[in-house]
C-alpha cells in the first residue's frame, strides 16, 4: 500500500497517465482528411456549406466557452475538465460518424469548440500535482507527446489512404477508438489538492531564490499589501512584527467572495504585466498572428480541395500535415540554440517572418499547382511555430507561473476575438461569404500588415538604441563627431 501511495504521489505516475491521455487524444488519423470526408459521399456537404456554415461554429463556440472553462478549470482543479474534454471527444466523433445533415455537423463543431476550450486543463493540470523542480521536464514531456502523436496520426492516415485504400469513414472509426481509450485514462489521473488560483496552498511550493518568485516580488507594490503576497505564503513585514499570521485561504472565505478576490487580483496582475511595453507588443503579435494562424489552419483543407478536388485527385493532406508539423518542431527546437539579443532584434524577427508568412499565403492564393500550395503551407506553419516559440519565451521569461497563465489566457482570448471578427466578416454567410481562394488573399494581406507594423517598430527600436549609445559616447568623449544628445532626444520622442 505504501509503495502504491508513493508511486501515485510522485511526479512520474501523473505525468505518465497525462502523456498517455495526450497521445491517444491527439492520435486522430482522420483529422487531415476532414474536408474530403465531409464533401464526399459519407456526408454530401458542399464546400460552401462547410466553409461558410459549418466551420464558423467552431470559432464562435470556442470564443464563448473559453473564459468560463478557464475559470472552472482552476476552480474544479483540472481533472473534471479533462474528463469533460474526453466526453466532448466522444460526442464529437459519434456525431461525425453517424449523424447526417448540416445542422448535425454544426453541433459537431460546437462540441469540438468545447474540446479546444478545455485544452487549458491538459496543459495546466500537471503543475498542480508535481513540484516546481520538475516543471521544465514535465512540460517538455506533455507538449512533445502531442506533437509526436499528431505527426504519427498524419503519417498513419496518409499510409492507410494511399497504400491500403482505407475509406475516410474507417479513419474516423480508428480516431473514435483512440479518443475512447484516451477517455478511459482520464479516470486514472490523481485528483489535485491545489490549483493555481483558487486552491493555492500556503508554504513554499517555489524554491527560495526562484527567478519567478523574485520577479513577482519586484513587480508587486512595495507596501506588501497585495493579496498575492498572502496567497504565496509570504507574510507582510507589518504582520510579522505584530505577531499576526496571515489569514487562512480555507473554508472561512465564501465561494462568491473568493471568486471576486481572485478576479480583482487577476485585473491587478494583468494591468502590471501589460504596462510593460516589451510584453505588450509581443502579446499583440501573439494574439493577432494566432488569430490568422488558426484561420489558415482551419480552412486550408478547403483550399486544397478547391485546387485539387479530393473526389478526382490523390489526397496527400496527411503527409503535408506531418511534414509541416515536423518542420515547425525543428524550427521551434532551433530557437533554443540561436544566440540573439531578442530585446533589440526580436521584433525585427517578428516582422521579417510575418512577411514570409504573408508571402507564403499569397503564393497559396495565386498558384493553381497543388504541390506549390502544399509548399506554401509548409513555409507558413514552420514560420509561425518558430515565432510563437520565441514569443512564448519572451513573455514567460520574466513572469511567475500564475501571471504567465493569465497572460496566456488573455492573449488566447484576444486571438479568438480577432478570429471571430475575421470569420464573421470574411467567411460567414451573414458576412461577405467570400470564396475560399479570396479568403487566403485576405489572410495574406492581414499578415502583410502585421509584418509592416513590426518592421517599422523594430527600425525605431534599433535607431533609438543606436542614438542612446551615441549619446553616452558623446558624454564620455566630447570631441567625438557622433550625433548630438539633442538629435538623439528628438529621435527617441517619435
Amino acid at each position: 500500500m505504501d509503495c502504491c501511495k508513493t508511486m501515485h504521489q510522485s511526479w512520474i505516475f501523473p505525468t505518465t497517465i497525462l502523456c498517455i491521455y495526450g497521445f491517444f487524444s491527439t492520435m486522430r488519423p482522420s483529422e487531415p482528411f476532414l474536408t474530403p470526408y465531409l464533401t464526399g459521399p459519407d456526408k454530401n456537404l458542399t464546400l460552401n456549406e462547410v466553409s461558410n456554415h459549418m466551420f464558423p461554429v467552431w470559432t464562435y463556440s470556442y470564443l464563448v466557452l473559453l473564459f468560463p472553462v478557464f475559470v472552472l478549470t482552476d476552480y474544479l482543479r483540472y481533472k473534471p475538465i479533462i474528463i469533460l474534454q474526453g466526453v466532448s471527444f466522444l460526442v464529437t466523433w459519434l456525431l461525425l460518424l453517424f449523424a447526417q445533415g448540416l445542422l448535425a455537423m454544426q453541433v459537431v463543431e460546437f462540441f469540438y469548440g468545447l474540446v479546444t476550450a478545455t485544452e487549458v486543463a491538459y496543459y495546466s493540470y500537471i503543475y498542480s500535482v508535481v513540484s516546481v523542480e520538475h516543471y521544465q521536464k514535465v512540460t517538455s514531456y506533455c507538449r512533445s507527446i502531442t506533437l509526436v502523436a499528431y505527426t504519427a496520426a498524419s503519417v498513419l492516415g496518409q499510409l492507410l489512404v494511399s497504400l491500403a485504400n482505407v475509406s475516410y469513414f474507417s479513419l474516423n472509426v480508428i480516431t473514435m477508438a483512440s479518443v475512447s481509450l484516451a477517455f478511459v485514462f482520464t479516470f486514472f489521473l490523481p485528483m489535485p489538492q491545489k490549483s493555481m488560483f483558487f486552491h493555492k496552498k500556503s508554504g513554499v511550493e517555489t524554491p527560495q531564490g526562484s527567478p519567478d518568485k523574485d520577479v513577482v516580488a519586484l513587480e508587486m507594490p512595495s507596501n506588501g499589501s497585495s493579496p498575492a503576497f498572502q496567497e504565496d505564503g509570504i507574510i507582510p513585514e507589518s504582520s510579522a512584527q505584530s505577531g499576526r499570521q496571515p489569514e487562512s485561504r480555507s473554508a472561512d472565505i465564501q465561494p462568491r467572495s473568493l471568486v471576486l478576490k481572485v478576479f480583482l487580483q487577476w485585473c491587478q496582475d494583468l494591468k502590471e504585466c501589460y504596462l510593460t511595453k516589451h510584453l505588450l507588443f509581443w502579446s499583440i503579435w501573439w494574439a493577432s498572428s494566432t488569430a490568422g494562424y488558426n484561420q489558415v489552419v482551419n480552412y486550408v483543407q478547403l483550399l486544397w480541395d478547391h485546387k485539387a478536388p479530393s473526389q478526382s485527385s490523390p489526397v496527400y493532406n496527411g503527409a503535408v500535415e506531418a511534414v509541416a508539423t515536423f518542420g515547425g518542431a525543428m524550427a521551434a527546437f532551433a530557437v533554443g540554440y540561436v544566440k540573439i539579443n531578442w530585446d533589440l532584434l526580436g521584433e525585427l524577427a517578428l516582422g521579417i517572418f510575418s512577411a514570409l508568412d504573408a508571402g507564403s499565403l499569397f503564393l497559396m492564393h495565386f498558384t493553381n499547382n497543388i504541390w506549390v500550395c502544399y509548399a506554401g503551407f509548409l513555409i507558413f506553419k514552420s514560420g509561425y511555430m518558430l515565432l510563437i516559440t520565441i514569443a512564448v519565451f519572451q513573455i514567460a521569461v520574466n513572469l511567475s507561473m500564475e501571471r504567465y497563465a493569465l497572460v496566456f489566457g488573455v492573449n488566447t482570448f484576444m486571438a479568438l476575438v480577432i478570429q471571430t471578427i475575421m470569420t464573421l466578416i470574411v467567411v460567414d454567410s451573414r458576412g461577405l461569404s467570400l470564396h475560399i481562394d479570396i479568403q487566403f488573399l485576405i489572410y495574406g494581406t492581414y499578415f502583410f500588415v502585421i509584418a509592416g507594423i513590426f518592421i517599422v517598430r523594430s527600425i525605431y527600436i534599433i535607431y533609438s538604441t543606436k542614438c542612446k549609445k551615441e549619446k553616452i559616447a558623446t558624454i564620455t568623449n566630447p570631441d567625438s563627431n557622433e550625433a548630438t544628445p539633442e538629435e538623439c532626444n528628438q529621435s527617441t520622442k517619435l
